[in-house]
């Protein structure tokens, strides 16, 4: 009954931090401390995959010395991958286990066995959350059910300042954006603006904006940021498919370039080092006059908020080409007024 009801304070405590805690790395810090604390452990440590690459960080520990040596990058992917089909991993014998590297290193450390759990966020393990004990240990379902519950709070706490700061950058850049449109009439600047303010505040390997050309069924190129020249010239038609979805007004999701066999210029793709994308249309006065591109290097499915972003974006940068297509229009129009008026100036 007591080590239950140290589970039930410990997690109280820990779900209150994630209420109130000032920052990411105070309550993820608490994490690890109140795991070695409450599960008589030697140490605790827990990782987050860096965006765009296979590598683990280290985002709190404690108990470990400072020059300790972790696992490697395709290791730490390794057990990514037997933690989504188990569970959970335990090294009985840390100084043994053939799934383990540096064993000599966590002799020398004092490590004996290594409970490992996943934590999830964004539907999907973006990270790891291990125990590491001074004697060998083996753990019933109740130990391993309060790690991976503090996992979860650790990746509810992650998830939730990621949305913080999506909202906050996303509530500037759409601001920034709608400045600039009412500012200015210099279309190519507002669009090159968008595209690399995109690619800053979303995190994105890059962005195009490209328009319909009907005379030649072409793709222009009208802006761009993030892409390799290389990339932008290759000839883009309408006959994609993702080209021909977007030009009918649907938003489609490329979740992993590398595994879709209807992508064209998947080589390319994967030279310039995306691994997904989205392809939204650009509409201007209910007309469909172009796509925007935007090109992870992560694997992502996109959170919700992020498509809708994504798509109001589309939408304004379509009334920036309507306004400057409206005033080039009055200004013609002006013109030819003005040269019909003085045509009749003899009259008087």
């Amino acid at each position: 009954m007591g080590m239950a009801k140290d589970y039930f304070d410990i997690f109280c405590e820990v779900s209150h931090a994630l209420a109130t805690a000032a920052t990411q790395n105070s309550l993820l810090n608490l994490i690890v401390e109140k795991v070695v604390e409450t599960m008589d452990g030697k140490a605790a440590c827990l990782f987050l995959r860096e965006k765009g690459s296979e590598f683990f960080i280290v985002q709190a520990q404690t108990g470990l010395s400072e020059d300790y040596l972790h696992a490697s990058p395709i290791k730490a992917a390794e057990l990514v991958e037997a933690l989504e089909k188990k569970g959970s991993l335990l090294f009985e014998d840390a100084t043994l286990d053939p799934r383990l590297e540096n064993h000599e290193a966590k002799k020398a450390e004092g490590i004996a066995s290594i409970l490992t759990v996943p934590v999830r966020f964004d539907n999907a393990t973006r990270g790891i959350l291990s125990l590491y004990t001074a004697t060998r240990r083996t753990f019933n379902e109740k130990e391993i059910a309060f790690l991976s519950a503090l996992a979860d709070q650790a990746g509810a706490a992650i998830q939730t300042n990621l949305l913080l700061n999506r909202v906050r950058k996303n509530s500037m850049l759409f601001l920034e954006l709608a400045s600039n449109i009412n500012s200015s009439l210099d279309v190519k600047k507002i669009l090159d603006n968008l595209t690399e303010n995109i690619c800053d505040t979303l995190d994105m390997k890059g962005v195009d904006i490209r328009l319909l050309d009907e005379d030649t069924e072409e793709m222009r190129l009208v802006a761009s940021h993030g892409l390799s020249d290389a990339f932008l010239e290759m000839k883009r038609t309408i006959h994609t498919e993702t080209t021909s979805r977007a030009l009918k007004g649907e938003t489609v999701i490329v979740a992993d370039t590398e595994k879709n066999d209807r992508l064209l210029f998947k080589k390319e793709m994967k030279k310039e080092g995306i691994k997904s994308m989205i392809v939204t249309p650009i509409l201007a006065r209910d007309q469909v006059i172009g796509v925007m591109r935007f090109y992870s290097a992560d694997y992502t499915g996109f959170p919700s908020d992020v498509l809708v972003m994504i798509e109001a974006l589309a939408h304004q940068g379509g009334l920036a080409i309507q306004n400057a297509s409206m005033y080039l229009q009055l200004k013609e129009e002006k013109a030819s007024l003005e040269e019909d008026i003085w045509s009749h100036r003899a009259w008087f």
